[in-house]
C-alpha cells in the first residue's frame, strides 16, 4: 500500500457489539478524596467576555481554582469541548494533556457558529486565552494546519495564542496506514479505532523511535529517523510498501512543516510551570475520557495515552500539588463509538430516539454512537480514580419526551452475586447483568431554561438522584447545543 495521506473527512466504520458484554465497577460510598488543597487565584475576567446570567454562575465560575481540569467520565462525545469553552472566558490559559486528532469537540461560538475542534485546544475560541498543547500529546502536522486554517478563515487568530510543546511527538501518515492495516489485520476482533494512528504513534513512543517536534529543528538527521520508521512498517506489513522517492518527498514536505511550525514550538514544561509561579489561571482539557484511559479503561477497547487526572501531570509536566478541581463530564446517557464493552446498551427503539435526538454521530468519523442508560456504576468508578470535584451534566435535554429514564445502578452475575470491583477480565464483563432503577420522565421543552428551579420537577428528582448515587454535585448542567444553554447548580 502506497504511503498517501489519509483523508480527515468523516467516513463510515462498522461498528460491533459485543453480544451481552458488560463490565463492573467499584462503589464507594460519598465522593472521593481530593489529593491536595486546590491554589486559588484571583479570578481573571477577559474584557470580552460576556457576564453570566446568575449569582450562582458567577459563583461557581469565581470559586474554581487556579489549575483546574475538564475531563470525561465516560467514553468520550461527553460535551467537554462546551464546558472548557465557557469556562475558558475565565482562564489565562487552555492546555491540552493527551491524545491527538482523535478527539473531536464540537463547540459553538457566541453567533451560533459551529466548529469542530481535534487537536488545537477549545479555548482558542476566546481571543485573551492561551492555548497549549503539551508534551503528552501527539500532532499530525497536516490536520494541525488545516484545523489552523479553518480557525483563521473564519477570524479566529492563532498566531501568538497557540503553543506546541517541543517534546510532543510527531504522528505521520504512515502512521494512520499502520493503524488502518492493525484494523484489518485483526479483523471482526477490531478495536474500533478512529484510524488515526494515535495507537502506532505512541507504540514507537514507547520503544522511543519515535520523533519528537523538536526533532523538526535538525532536518539533518530527520531523514535518517524517519526511514527507520517507514522501514519497520515495512517490515511488519507486506502491503506497506515504501521506497526513496516517498522518503524524500515526506522529507521535503516537512521541511515546510517545520518553518511553519516553528513559531508555535515552545517549551511548554517550562511555560506552564511559569504560569502557575504567575498566578495565572488554568485549565486543562481532557481528550477522550477514563473508561477509554489505558489503564483504566475496557482494555484492549481503550485509547493509547491517559484522560484521567493522572495524565493531567504527566502530559503537562505540572505537579499534583498545583490541581485543584476537577470537573467531570458525563452525558445524561451513555453513548459509546466502537467496539468493547456496553453494559447498559439500548440496541431497540429507545437507543434509536436517543442517537437521533442527541445528534450522536462521533465528531472524528462520524460514525453513529452507541446508545444507552446512564451507567451509574461506571460513573462512580471514574469519581473513584479522579476525585471530581463537581459534575457537568450534558444533553439533559434529550431526555424530554421519554416517559420513563432508567438508572443502571449495580452489576451481577448470572448466579446473582454482585460484582464489587471493576473487572479487568473482559470474559467477566461479557456475563455480568445490569440492576436500573427507573424514574418518571418530563414532557417539558427544557432548552430554553437558565434557573435549575424552573426545570420540571421529575427532570430535578433525575439530576439530585445521580448526586445521590454517586456522591458528587452536579454544578452545571446543558440543555442543549449553544454556549447560552446551560444551568449553573
Amino acid at each position: 500500500m502506497p504511503l498517501a495521506p489519509l483523508s480527515l473527512d468523516p467516513a463510515p466504520f462498522p461498528v460491533l457489539r459485543p453480544g451481552s458484554g458488560s463490565c463492573g465497577g467499584c462503589v464507594l460510598p460519598g465522593p472521593a478524596p481530593r489529593l491536595c488543597r486546590p491554589l486559588r487565584a484571583a479570578p481573571v475576567v477577559p474584557a470580552t467576555a460576556e457576564e453570566p446570567p446568575s449569582a450562582v454562575a458567577r459563583g461557581r465560575l469565581e470559586s474554581l481554582s487556579q489549575v483546574a481540569g475538564v475531563l470525561g467520565t465516560q467514553w468520550g462525545d461527553e460535551g467537554k469541548g462546551k464546558l472548557v469553552d465557557v469556562l475558558a472566558q475565565r482562564f489565562d490559559v487552555v492546555a491540552r494533556c493527551q491524545g491527538g486528532a482523535n478527539a473531536g469537540h464540537t463547540i459553538y461560538n457566541s453567533e451560533g457558529k459551529k466548529f469542530s475542534l481535534h487537536l488545537v485546544p477549545s479555548g482558542i475560541l476566546n481571543e485573551n486565552t492561551q492555548c497549549v498543547i503539551g508534551n503528552g500529546a501527539v500532532v499530525h502536522l497536516p490536520g494541525f494546519f488545516k484545523e489552523i486554517d479553518g480557525l483563521e478563515s473564519n477570524g479566529i487568530s492563532c498566531e501568538g495564542r497557540l503553543l506546541v510543546s517541543d517534546r510532543a511527538h510527531l504522528l505521520f501518515d504512515l502512521h494512520q496506514v499502520v493503524d488502518g492495516l492493525r484494523e484489518a489485520e485483526l479483523g471482526i476482533s477490531l478495536i474500533g479505532t478512529t484510524r488515526r494512528g494515535i495507537g502506532p504513534c505512541y507504540s514507537n513512543k514507547v520503544i522511543r523511535n519515535g520523533l519528537r517536534v523538536c526533532d523538526l529543528r535538525h532536518m539533518d538527521t530527520f531523514g535518517a529517523k524517519l526511514n527507520t520508521l517507514l522501514r519497520d512498517a515495512a517490515l511488519r506489513f507486506k502491503d506497506f510498501e515504501y521506497d526513496n522517492k516517498i522518503l524524500k518527498e515526506e522529507v521535503e514536505k516537512y521541511k515546510r512543516f517545520a518553518e511553519r511550525l516553528e513559531p508555535f514550538i515552545t517549551d511548554t514544561v517550562h511555560f506552564m510551570n511559569e504560569s502557575i509561579l504567575q498566578k495565572k489561571k488554568i485549565l486543562v482539557e481532557g481528550g477522550q475520557a477514563t473508561m477509554l484511559d489505558i489503564d483504566f479503561g475496557t482494555y484492549p477497547f481503550v485509547t493509547s495515552s491517559s484522560p484521567s487526572a493522572g495524565g493531567i501531570c504527566t502530559g503537562l509536566g505540572i505537579s499534583p500539588r498545583s490541581l485543584g478541581d476537577i470537573i467531570g463530564v458525563v452525558k445524561a446517557y451513555t453513548t459509546r463509538v466502537g467496539s468493547g464493552p456496553f453494559p447498559t446498551e439500548l440496541l431497540g427503539k429507545t437507543g434509536d430516539l436517543l442517537r437521533a435526538s442527541g445528534m450522536e454521530f462521533g465528531t472524528t468519523t462520524g460514525r453513529p454512537r452507541r446508545c444507552g442508560w446512564l451507567d451509574i456504576v461506571a460513573l462512580k468508578y471514574c469519581c473513584q480514580i479522579n476525585g471530581f470535584s463537581s459534575l457537568n451534566l450534558t444533553k439533559l435535554d434529550v431526555l424530554t419526551g421519554l416517559k420513563e429514564i432508567k438508572l443502571g445502578i449495580s452489576y451481577y452475575t448470572n448466579d446473582g452475586n454482585t460484582v464489587q470491583s471493576f473487572p479487568a477480565d473482559l470474559d467477566l464483563l461479557e456475563q455480568i447483568k445490569v440492576k436500573y432503577e427507573a424514574l418518571p420522565g418530563w414532557e417539558e421543552d427544557i432548552s430554553s431554561i437558565r434557573d435549575y428551579n424552573d426545570l420540571p420537577e421529575t427532570a430535578r428528582r433525575y439530576v439530585e438522584r445521580i448526586e445521590e448515587l454517586v456522591g458528587v454535585p452536579v454544578h452545571y448542567i446543558g440543555v442543549g447545543p449553544g454556549r447560552d444553554a446551560l444551568i449553573y447548580k
